[in-house]
Order: C-alpha cells, then sequence, then structure tokens
C-alpha cells in the first residue's frame, strides 16, 4: 500500500508531496520549451509518413491539425491540474484511484516507460550508425552496441543533475534554438524537392483508401497521449497553472503538427526510401538530423526522469536521482538486448491502458477539484474509479471489433471523462477522511 497520508508525504515521499510554491520556476516559455522539444522526434515524423498513401495529403494535413490540437490540448489539461496541485503523475494517481490500487497504473506506468526509454535509445542508435555509414565509417558489428553505450552514458549524466536546471538552462536556452533551425533547413529543403517534382500535382494527388478521417486522428492524438502520464512531473513545477496551459499546449502542438507534417513530405517526395535514409538526403540533412538526434535525448530523459518520480512513489526511501540512475542503466540494457522494434506493437497496447485512465483523471480533477484534499481523503481504492477504467480499456479494444471508422482514443476518453464527472466528481470530494 502506499501511504499517501500528510507525514509521509512530508516525511521524504517527494512524488506525493506538493512542490512548494518558492520551489516552483517554471514560467511559460520554459513550459513551451520543454514540450517543443519533447515534440520533437523522427518517431513522430516515422508516424507522419504512416498517413500516406492512404489519405490525400490535404486530408493528412486536417487530421494533423486537429489531432494536434486536440491531443495537445489534453497534454495541456493535465498540466494545469499538475501545476494547480503541484503533485505528480503518481500522486494524481493515488488521489483518484486510492492509495493500493494506485499501485497498479504506477507501476504499468514504470513498465511503459521503461520500454520507451529503451526504445528511444535504439532509435537513437539506429539513427547514429546509420549516419556514420552514409559517412563511410561505423561498419563494424560492435557499433551498434557502443552506439547504445554513449547515448546510455549521456542518459545516466543528465539524470544525475537538476531536471529543473537541465530545462531552464539547456533545454530553453540552447536544444530550442538548435532543433528549430533544423526543423526550418529539413522543410525548406523537402519543400524545394516537392517544387521540383512539381508541387501541385504532390498536392492533389488522390488519397487510396483503407484510413478513415478518425483513424488518421488516432494515429496523430497517439503522440501527446502517450505523454500523458509524464507531464505533471514536470509541471508541478510550474508558477501558475493557466502558463503550465498555454505552454505545454503551444508548444507541443505547434511540435506535433510541424514532424507530421514534414513525415508527410518525406512520403510525398521519397516515398520508398527509409525516413533517416530520407532526411540524409537532402542538402545539409546530415547536419539537421544530427541535431534532431541530439535532440532525442529529451525524450529518452523525460521518459527516465518520470519513471524515476513514480518508483520513487512507491520505494520513497530510494531518492527520484537513485532511481533514476537505476532506469537509465537497465533502458539502456534492455536497448542492447531485446529486439525492441517488435515490441513496439505490446509497447502501444500498454500505453492503450492510459487514455481512460486519464479519461478518469480528467473527470475527476480537471474542473477544478482539490486534488490535494483527495489524496488526503485516498481510502485504499476508489471502486467506482477503478470500474470506469476497467470499462475504458475494454471500450478501447472492443470498439475496433465493432467499427474501424470511429478509432479508438477519442471514443474511450469521451466516455471515461463523461462517467467520471457522472459518478465520482461531486461524491467523491464530499468523501470523509479515512480514520
Amino acid at each position: 500500500m502506499i501511504d499517501a497520508s500528510p507525514s509521509t508525504a512530508g516525511s521524504g515521499n517527494e512524488a506525493l508531496a506538493a512542490v512548494p510554491g518558492e520551489l516552483r520556476v517554471f514560467q511559460w516559455h520554459d513550459h513551451a520549451s520543454l514540450w517543443f522539444n519533447l515534440g520533437v522526434g523522427l518517431l513522430v515524423m516515422q508516424m507522419g509518413s504512416y498517413l500516406l498513401p492512404a489519405l490525400s495529403p490535404p486530408q493528412a494535413l486536417l487530421a494533423i491539425v486537429l489531432g494536434s490540437v486536440v491531443g495537445a490540448g489534453l497534454l495541456g489539461w493535465v498540466a494545469w491540474i499538475g501545476c494547480r496541485s503541484g503533485l505528480s503523475s503518481a500522486g494524481l494517481m493515488v488521489a483518484v484511484y486510492g492509495r493500493s490500487f494506485a499501485r497498479l497504473p504506477i507501476v504499468l506506468n514504470i513498465v511503459q516507460l521503461l520500454g520507451w526509454g529503451a526504445f528511444e535509445l535504439v532509435v537513437m542508435r539506429d539513427a547514429t550508425v546509420a549516419v556514420g555509414r552514409h559517412g563511410g565509417a561505423m561498419t563494424a558489428d560492435y557499433w551498434p552496441y557502443l552506439a547504445t553505450l554513449l547515448w546510455g552514458a549521456v542518459i545516466l549524466l543528465l539524470i544525475g543533475g537538476s531536471m529543473v536546471r537541465l530545462v531552464r538552462r539547456i533545454v530553453s536556452r540552447v536544444a530550442l534554438p538548435l532543433v528549430v533551425l533544423s526543423l526550418l533547413w529539413l522543410s525548406w529543403q523537402f519543400l524545394s524537392m516537392a517544387q521540383s517534382q512539381g508541387l501541385a500535382a504532390l498536392w492533389n494527388r488522390s488519397g487510396s483508401g483503407g484510413m478513415g478521417a478518425l483513424s488518421a486522428l488516432d494515429l496523430v492524438i497517439a503522440m501527446p497521449i502517450s505523454w500523458l502520464p509524464l507531464v505533471a512531473d514536470y509541471a508541478r513545477h510550474g508558477k501558475s497553472g493557466r502558463s503550465a496551459f498555454t505552454g505545454a499546449w503551444t508548444g507541443y502542438a505547434v511540435a506535433n503538427i510541424w514532424c507530421y507534417g514534414l513525415g508527410v513530405l518525406v512520403a510525398l517526395t521519397l516515398p520508398s526510401q527509409d525516413l533517416i535514409m530520407a532526411l540524409l538526403q537532402a542538402q545539409g540533412g546530415l547536419i539537421a538530423l544530427s541535431l534532431v538526434l541530439i535532440d532525442e535525448v529529451d525524450n529518452a530523459y523525460g521518459d527516465t526522469y518520470s519513471a524515476s518520480v513514480s518508483a520513487h512513489s512507491i520505494v520513497p526511501r530510494w531518492s527520484i536521482r537513485r532511481w533514476g540512475l537505476l532506469i537509465a542503466t537497465a533502458c539502456c540494457l534492455l536497448a542492447m538486448v531485446l529486439p525492441m522494434h517488435s515490441l513496439e506493437p505490446f509497447l502501444l497496447l500498454l500505453s492503450s491502458c492510459f487514455v481512460p485512465l486519464f479519461g478518469v483523471m480528467l473527470g475527476t480533477l480537471g474542473l477544478g477539484a482539490d486534488a490535494n484534499r483527495l489524496l488526503r481523503q485516498a481510502p485504499a481504492v476508489r471502486i467506482k474509479a477503478v470500474l470506469i477504467w476497467a470499462a475504458g480499456v475494454a471500450c478501447y479494444h472492443l470498439l475496433p471489433l465493432a467499427t474501424t471508422a470511429l478509432g479508438s482514443a477519442l471514443p474511450t476518453l469521451a466516455l471515461s471523462f463523461g462517467l467520471a464527472v457522472v459518478f465520482m466528481r461531486r461524491r467523491e470530494q464530499a468523501e470523509p477522511v479515512p480514520a
């Protein structure tokens, strides 16, 4: 059982204690910079390329804009809750689901973050080796292992420092301008390539079908929703709920639209090419890809840091930093021994549990409920919250069997949110404090 009592929260469990006001330093540009950087990635571009050839370019662009605005809006909403309460994602889960039951979603979150952290290291490893071999180097069989160890060492170095300093001094001041310049350059190069191939003809190309509008929205929303279990771990350090909401929403929406759109543009101009090799074919693509690759470090760090906060909430005698070093090491080892690309469907399946999970959390906390009060009052299990979550998980996986036209994410989110508003919000706030 997780002890969520005030005495425990105040005696070393940082994940279940609100961040004091005097320690909250993130402003709008910190939230926006962080979530723009976390929204940029090679995997996001790859997801954008999946929209073609099923959709026409105008249909793909519409899905990208709508999906990014909605998905990033949900991200910003959770950021608002995290900043308003000062609680981590683990703390919010305890407040909504109860002290004992919250262990399940917290452990699921740690498992998925271990998987995604290892997957990010694999993406960085593969891209590094591809860049090296493009230049005639890194041909030996040991280079994938060496590249994994290299990037793993970078994550270990970063996780040993202060997350707040990393965001304010490195992400906002250094990483953001470099990654913006790299995206501008790649966009210009591929737009020029599209212009030389006949931009009007490419734009008017018809879709082949096989993907409905809501299924396309699901594909776009998948990326921002995958970050929902992490956002409060950072937003809790914000000064203002409004700046956390608008900063996270704006930063991630712009990054998601840009990277999905760039993926579509690459698929239009070089449809038969691997994404990394296609980026390398652009003039100056090596430098731009290298900057995007370095920016992937933010994603791996984000997974590792949030996993360490969640682990600390269960075993607080280990500090967040100590858990971070252990989890970063585990991610590195997993990246070297597991076939991560073949495990991606499992990670996506695991992530599906968090769509209804956060639907319930938004329905319970997203309309102004006091998360800290619910945390103090948390029983062992909040039965209604657990049942609504279970119904949402069932909806997510059963709905595609009935129809593929609706997608899964939005209907499931709407169902779990609506049920939580009806059955959870007012009644749970009225619960007496357990003895």
